[in-house]
């Protein structure tokens, strides 16, 4: 057989196989009690207004343009509605500064392809988002952690960027309720990550997915809204909004957006030429259909759902795991974030938990830059009602009890 591993590009040895993806699988096992993919539940999409919406397209005078090649910007009624959406959270834009694309993941390989050279440095939260380290990667960085409240100086990330044969590019993360942590950053945390990218002269990609699933606690301002309000204007931010409808509308129809200056834009714009052209045009008209028609009533109806879900997984935590594992307590989004005690590998962990529990979530250590973090993992509550949380997360604890009482055992007396 041919070898390809010679032929192939250097840059193909970073890419790695989604863990999340492959744990998808499982899904199909129906003993399996699944907190492994953060997806939404198909139960709460409006598939009612998607088939109306696609059978107005068809039954008129929009068919012939739904059909045919489009602008690479994104159908221009979706870009407009989200302008109006998006002032309703501070972001004063204009339809020239919105850009549609594939779902916000290719939104994060555009920009990956963008900022990255090889060597240069991308800033992280540790842990981040496992997609975000599969887009960025393929551009081969280097990779610096993250700390919005910490107190490092912008020199020490220089110093580590120029080692590594680059310079840093850009923070990312995920403001609200973050994959994978459902962790929230504080407004003055916010505040003092524009002030280290103003010192570093670097981009801020903000990345929204979740932006629309808060629970309870009141709305911190995005990044992006922040950014603006500072400097007068959008097209004096180096704020990069991320945005998508896959946690509110229907992640199948692959539809996200970015918001930002237009010298950002102008270049995604190029990217996209040359990429895939255009997104689906019947997919970005019926989102905005939907979206312009109840978008609020579909969002209300996720987060009821969503928020007794969470709440009834806090509630088995408390109750079923023991009391050396914390966990985050979010304040909406679909992810909780436990650490267990140490000694403990999540991938072990899993293995023993598919095998004897039949219970699937995600080992924290692949949303890791650097590789550690073995002894975290990340559930979600977004497939599962609450009898199956309980029910999991009681399986889960006792998992996570017996892994520690045998770890204890065999640790050296000191």
């Amino acid at each position: 057989m041919l070898d390809w591993e010679h032929i192939f590009a250097t840059r193909s040895s970073r890419m790695k196989a989604s863990e999340i993806r492959e744990l998808l699988k499982l899904l199909e096992q129906p003993d399996i009690i699944s907190f492994a993919g953060g997806i939404p539940d198909p139960a709460l999409f409006p598939d009612q207004e998607f088939k109306q919406a696609y059978s107005d397209i068809f039954s008129g005078a929009q068919v012939n343009s739904a059909l045919q090649y489009s602008v690479s910007e994104g159908y221009k009624p979706l870009r407009e509605w989200i302008v109006a959406d998006m002032a309703k959270i501070g972001i004063e834009c204009s339809v020239d500064n919105v850009f549609i694309t594939s779902g916000s993941q290719q939104a994060l390989d555009y920009l990956g392809k963008l900022f990255l050279s090889p060597k240069d440095t991308a800033l992280v939260t540790w842990p981040t988002y496992l997609g975000a380290l599969s887009a960025f990667n393929a551009y081969e960085p280097t990779y610096d952690q993250l700390n919005p409240g910490g107190n490092r100086t912008p020199e020490t990330y220089r110093e580590n960027a120029t080692k590594a044969g680059g310079s840093v590019k850009f923070a990312y993360l995920s403001a609200d309720f973050s994959n994978p942590t459902g962790e929230t950053v504080s407004l003055a945390d916010r505040k003092k990550l524009l002030e280290l990218a103003d010192e570093l002269d670097i981009a801020v990609l903000e990345d929204a997915a979740y932006q629309n699933l808060r629970f309870d606690g009141e709305a911190i301002a995005p990044i992006l809204a922040l950014d603006i309000e500072r400097s007068g204007g959008i097209e004096n931010t180096r704020t990069i909004y991320s945005g998508s409808f896959s946690k509110t509308l229907a992640p199948g129809l692959r539809v996200g957006f970015v918001v930002a200056s237009m010298p950002v834009i102008r270049k995604l714009v190029l990217m996209k030429q040359a990429a895939d052209l255009h997104s689906s045009t019947i997919n970005q008209m019926a989102i905005e259909h939907v979206a312009s028609r109840g978008f609020d009533k579909q969002v209300a109806k996720i987060k009821a759902t969503y928020s007794a879900r969470r709440d009834a997984m806090l509630a088995a935590l408390e109750k079923y795991m023991p009391k050396t594992a914390r966990w985050t307590k979010p304040e909406g989004g679909m992810f909780i974030w436990v650490t267990l005690p140490e000694g403990i590998d999540g991938a072990e962990l899993l293995a023993k938990s598919l095998s004897s529990e039949r219970v699937a979530f995600v080992p924290g250590k692949a949303f890791f830059a650097d590789g550690s973090g073995s002894n975290t993992l990340r559930i979600s509550f977004s497939c599962a009602n609450e009898q199956m949380i309980d029910e999991g997360i009681k399986r889960l604890g006792r998992l996570v009890s017996g892994a520690e009482a045998t770890t204890s055992a065999t640790m050296p007396i000191i």
